[in-house]
């Protein structure tokens, strides 16, 4: 009895090579053990299309129709945080039809969509993006000028800080998109909170800040430690100096003494860590604190970790932060003022 299952490559071109020796089809099916009509759906193959191997099988149909991919992605376009699950709940709601979660991962893995970590920046709001936008523009030509920048902020490095990841669903290209990003919060951890600040020419002061600070305790630490570091400068009198938009920077106390002391700041549009270098320098203090073993343990350990670790870090490492201003203040117009890679 003929059989039923796939023919080998090597049993097609008996069939083949014996049809060219002038054989019958009959005669061959005879000899070989095979179907007539097998036998014969080979020789037609060949003879018609030069076919020597077997026609690719069409498999399954897809369980996700064309119309069902466009249900999916208006889903998870309009939520890049969105989950599986979630995706898999509002499609059987718009659609009435049942899929697996895995087949939803799968499509979107076809389609070019896959699931990552979502990139926390800041929440930029319209009105900011343009004030952004402005701010780059305005100092697109700047050069040395970002030499004579004193960078400052606070910054809180917490304990035993898990790491907050969240996924979004996203292409290759659009690791900074706004959609994917992840907006930052404040987290109420326990940590130490800092004030640091430098220049291209060196590393400032590292300031511990205990509890709640207010504008007269921001003054104390300008007073006591910003002035006693902008008097190292050479080049002091030309010196601005940078913070972010906090509301004990932009106290009328605060402005005041500024004023009465000779501290000229520099216009800074609010939501803009990317465009501040010392961001990065925090990124720095943070990796150099995670390595060390053990970790610290309590506050006083890490404050003391944080001192030692802050004055060690290299030159080289703050000198191009700096540098990369120009190319911040670009990404900023190219980005028409969102949040960038920096």
């Amino acid at each position: 009895m003929a059989s039923r299952s796939e023919l080998t490559l090597f049993q097609r071109g008996e069939i083949i090579g014996a049809w060219k020796c002038g054989l019958s089809e009959a005669k061959i099916a005879a000899i070989l053990g095979r179907a007539p009509g097998t036998v014969h759906n080979i020789i037609v193959a060949y003879r018609d299309n030069q076919q020597e191997k077997p026609p690719a099988r069409p498999g399954r149909p897809k369980k996700i129709t064309p119309r069902d991919s466009r249900a999916v992605k208006r889903i998870f376009q309009q939520n890049r945080r969105t989950n599986l699950k979630e995706i898999k709940d509002q499609f059987t709601t718009s659609t009435s039809k049942k899929i697996g979660l895995n087949t939803i991962r799968r499509h979107l893995h076809e389609i070019g969509f896959h699931g990552r970590v979502g990139v926390r920046k800041p929440l930029v709001t319209k009105k900011n993006q343009v004030k952004r936008l402005n701010w780059a523009k305005e100092r697109q030509k700047w050069d040395d000028e970002w030499s004579d920048i004193i960078w400052s902020d606070e910054s809180k490095f917490e304990l035993f800080r898990g790491d907050g990841r969240r996924w979004v669903w996203r292409r290759p290209h659009e690791k900074y998109d706004v959609k994917c990003l992840i907006p930052t919060t404040k987290s109420g951890q326990d940590g130490v909170m800092v004030w640091g600040c430098f220049t291209k020419h060196g590393l400032g002061p590292l300031v511990r800040l205990d509890g709640k600070i207010t504008a007269k305790e921001y003054i104390t630490v300008l007073q006591n430690h910003l002035i006693p570091y902008m008097n190292t400068l050479e080049n002091k009198e030309n010196v601005k100096f940078q913070e972010d938009n906090a509301p004990i920077h932009t106290a009328r106390i605060a402005k005041k003494w500024k004023d009465e002391n000779n501290v000229i700041s520099l216009p800074w549009p609010a939501q803009s860590p990317d465009m501040n270098p010392i961001e990065h320098l925090w990124d720095e203090l943070e990796r150099r604190i995670r390595s060390c073993k053990p970790l610290p343990k309590s506050k006083e350990d890490l404050w003391q970790m944080l001192q030692k670790e802050w004055y060690n870090i290299d030159a080289s490492v703050y000198q191009n932060l700096v540098d990369s201003m120009p190319r911040r203040i670009a990404a900023v117009m190219q980005s028409k003022g969102n949040p960038t890679k920096y």
